[in-house]
């Protein structure tokens, strides 16, 4: 399987991580969106949110409280911050392993103001 974010989680492609433990890796996103603006990513494979199970439950909650977790360090946990997961190219999945955007440090509300 040639998966770009399995490669960066066997550390085969250079990533800027900010965190990594037994199932979790987060790594700053490429093209960000926004000051804060991290992929967490679980280590196990998964290419949608489609493809997750009963057995999935608890790495999925480790995913979300990372982000929480990551938001917090980075200092965006009392003005807002948004966790986004795309599923599938029509909702703008581009890479096929399931992964949460973490974004924050600037106004998300529309119309802006």
């Amino acid at each position: 399987m040639d998966c770009l974010f399995c490669n960066i989680a066997r550390k085969e492609i250079t990533a800027a991580v900010v965190h990594e433990d037994e199932d979790v890796l987060a790594f700053e996103d490429i093209d960000p969106q926004a000051p804060v603006h991290l992929l967490v990513i679980p280590k196990k494979h998964i290419s949608t949110m489609n493809d997750l199970n009963e057995k999935d439950a608890a790495l999925v909650g480790k995913l979300l409280v990372t982000a929480k977790f990551l938001a917090k360090e980075r200092g965006v946990e009392k003005e807002g911050y948004r966790i986004v997961i795309n599923c599938n190219s029509g909702a703008g999945q581009t890479v096929f392993h399931l992964h949460a955007h973490l974004l924050g440090g600037r106004n998300f509300l529309w119309p802006p103001g």
